[in-house]
């Protein structure tokens, strides 16, 4: 009958789960029960995260994940980054943009860029969830749940690289040609919807361009031009669910814990 008991809970959701039946837990939980305020907040913390969501779990939203070869992916997302840099460096049109319209651009839109980049480069990657402190190296270590947020690491949320991914299989799917990306990144760069825009109009009208010109390129290099569009277009619409702190802290937050990608572009690109 215990066996059965066991096998029931497989199905179920941890978040909705009892706390493990240790016999460390027990011990710590009688100790806690006998006098008082005993280690509440560990027991706490390794009641609520030290369990794993199932596919259907609502705590698939909370849960976080980081790349699995940091040394090797991040090295070539640094890459992509500074040929993203170079890409807008060569756009004569986005310096012909005031400041302020040059920055609100760039910091709504770098993120996307980025992860076309890394499209076009076919940067792949493996993820791993977040390993937990264990219950005893806390209780030994005598560390309140403040310590603990502050050395572990962040990690970018699952959902969003999920996402992410997605977009990539999507467009490896396609074979996305050069020119495709760069026109691409014309339409992702000179998004007219960006808040606070001096210039919305002709913003639209370099997105545009850049559509437009993609269009041209299809229909002469592809015969399944209107529905091979249709599918890059489409693709699009998932890069703006992708965040750029989801993009730190994937790829940049593993090789410096201070990673302000937003504020060295600006730096790199708006200061004359």
């Amino acid at each position: 009958m215990a066996c059965e008991g066991g096998h029931a809970q497989l199905g179920r959701c941890q978040c909705k789960a009892g706390p493990p039946d240790s016999i460390l837990l027990g011990i710590l939980s009688t100790g806690q029960r006998s006098e008082g305020k005993w280690l509440p907040s560990s027991l706490r913390y390794h009641q609520q995260h030290h369990t794993t969501p199932g596919p259907d779990c609502p705590c698939q939203e909370r849960r976080k994940v980081l790349v699995k070869a940091p040394d090797v992916t991040c090295k070539r997302a640094s890459e992509v980054l500074l040929k993203t840099v170079a890409f807008i460096r060569n756009l004569p049109s986005f310096y012909e943009l005031p400041p302020g319209d040059q920055v609100a651009l760039i910091k709504q839109c770098w993120a996307p860029l980025f992860v076309l980049g890394l499209a076009q480069e076919k940067v792949d990657f493996d993820t791993k969830d977040i390993s937990a402190p264990s219950l005893l190296k806390q209780i030994l270590l005598n560390q309140s749940e403040c310590d603990m947020a502050r050395f572990e690491p962040q990690g970018a949320p699952y959902t969003e690289v999920q996402r992410m991914k997605s977009f990539l299989d999507r467009v490896w799917s396609l074979d996305i040609c050069a020119k495709e990306y760069a026109y691409l990144k014309g339409i992702v760069l000179f998004n007219h919807e960006v808040q606070g825009l001096q210039f919305p109009r002709f913003v639209q009208t370099l997105q545009e361009e850049a559509q437009h010109t993609l269009m041209e390129f299809s229909a002469l290099a592809y015969s399944n031009s209107q529905s091979r569009l249709a599918w890059i277009l489409g693709s699009l619409s998932i890069l703006k669910a992708i965040t750029a702190s989801t993009v730190t802290e994937l790829f940049f937050r593993p090789v410096s814990l201070e990673a302000n990608v937003e504020e060295l572009l600006l730096e790199t690109l708006c200061t004359k």
